[in-house]
């Protein structure tokens, strides 16, 4: 006997949800669910329509108590499975993003002052600054750390340079240095933003001192090329994920891409033809990079068989549906999942943008074009794999001084 065929289409659906079906059928194909999870959303949803139909009710009398009620009717029925709010999540979602529910009642949230200095700061970070929303999330979190110990009521009128010097002193006592001189950036960014609002009389910015202190200063560390084999050997490709997780690690050793870059990568950022590819970078910059082949594989055989069939945009996405971008965190567990696979010690991706550096440092690529592969602002930012090269670096060392006895 052959194997028994789940078809979404064979879900028999009666009842006021009847004329959603097709369009909720699609949805869930584009937002990347499974067959199988396609066919038990669809049963659900012939189960909601029964139950309301039952009760004489409509589509728009699906509200929050009713909801419960139909939970509570379906567990009492002896069903164990999707007997939660949390299972009814995506036909809730879809019938509302087409105006199928009732609104639910506007809640009135009164916003603090603090909380609307907060969120107009962030939106300069973003609009003003160009900065990546995860550097302006940490940026007014600070802040917000700051007015809550120098001006909790959100007014900073009043604020004095020992306010602020005595928030830096506050920072130091209980993080590293490195925390502090980030600290340190960000209330400077705040301040300024204050200044240039009218918020205060004067530019207190200079008034947060930085911290120094000695660290260590180490050797910028790339993997090696078995470890880098290993990684790429660790993904399953016959399997989806394994051919998205391929692409993502052969896209970061080989361009040397940060993890936010490779989480927004778009599918219109590819020229196949030219055999380029976008990168959108710090400060909104874009630049045009050749494809090397190895990549365009990678990313093709996952594009073709391993990404959900999905409207979203991004190159790689979420293996769980609803499919969603990956993300910059997305990108970074990759690459530490892929650790623990190929019995490496886990590293973060920005380990694989320093692994492509110290490849082209040991064949001899002059510092200007590193700059370039790695799209650094300035070349005092590559100057650090300088460093790496110890043999030339003994080159230049001079002899020890001899010291002779009758000195």
């Amino acid at each position: 006997m052959g194997k028994p065929t789940i078809r979404v289409g064979g879900v028999h659906v009666s009842g006021p949800l009847a004329p959603w079906v097709a369009g909720f059928r699609s949805w869930l194909e584009e937002a990347g669910y499974t067959l199988t999870s396609s066919v038990n959303q669809m049963r659900l949803l012939a189960h909601v329509s029964r139950w309301l139909d039952a009760g004489h009710f409509g589509v728009a009398e699906l509200t929050e108590g009713r909801v419960n009620e139909f939970l509570a009717a379906r567990r009492a029925a002896g069903y164990r499975r999707r007997v939660s709010r949390r299972s009814l999540a995506p036909l809730l979602g879809f019938l509302a993003a087409h105006g199928a529910l009732p609104d639910a009642a506007p809640l009135t949230v009164e916003v603090s002052p603090t909380a609307a200095l907060v969120d107009s700061f962030h939106r300069y970070l973003l609009t003003e600054r160009g900065l990546e929303s995860s550097t302006a999330c940490a940026y007014t979190g600070r802040a917000a750390r700051f007015l809550a110990s120098c001006a909790a009521n959100g007014d900073v009128s009043k604020v004095t340079s020992k306010d602020i010097t005595q928030a830096v002193l506050k920072e130091s006592a209980t993080v590293s240095v490195g925390s502090v001189q980030y600290f340190v950036a960000a209330l400077r960014s705040f301040l300024r933003f204050c200044h240039i609002e009218g918020l205060v009389a004067s530019d207190l910015s200079a008034a947060a001192l930085t911290m120094t202190g000695r660290r260590r200063s180490s050797l910028p560390q790339g993997l090696t090329h078995g470890d880098a084999d290993a990684l790429l050997r660790s993904c399953d490709r016959r399997r989806a994920l394994g051919r998205r997780d391929y692409a993502v690690v052969m896209t970061l050793l080989r361009l040397g891409l940060r993890a936010s870059e490779v989480a927004g990568l778009m599918l219109d950022d590819i020229k196949w033809n030219a055999g380029e590819i976008v990168v959108r970078g710090k400060g909104r910059r874009e630049d045009r990079l050749p494809l090397p082949v190895d990549v365009g594989e990678a990313i093709a055989g996952y594009l073709q068989r391993g990404r959900p069939k999905t409207a979203k945009r991004e190159v790689f996405l979420t293996t769980t549906a609803p499919a969603s971008g990956l993300g910059r965190r997305g990108v970074s567990s990759t690459v530490r999942r892929a650790c623990v696979r190929a019995g490496l010690a886990p590293v973060g991706s920005h380990r694989l943008r320093h692994t492509l550096a110290c490849d082209m440092v040991s064949v001899g690529v002059p510092l200007p074009e590193i700059s370039q592969v790695l799209r650094h602002r300035s070349l005092s930012s590559t100057a650090i794999y300088a460093r790496v090269d110890l043999i030339q670096l003994r080159s230049l060392a001079q002899p020890w001084p001899e010291v002779r006895a009758d000195d």
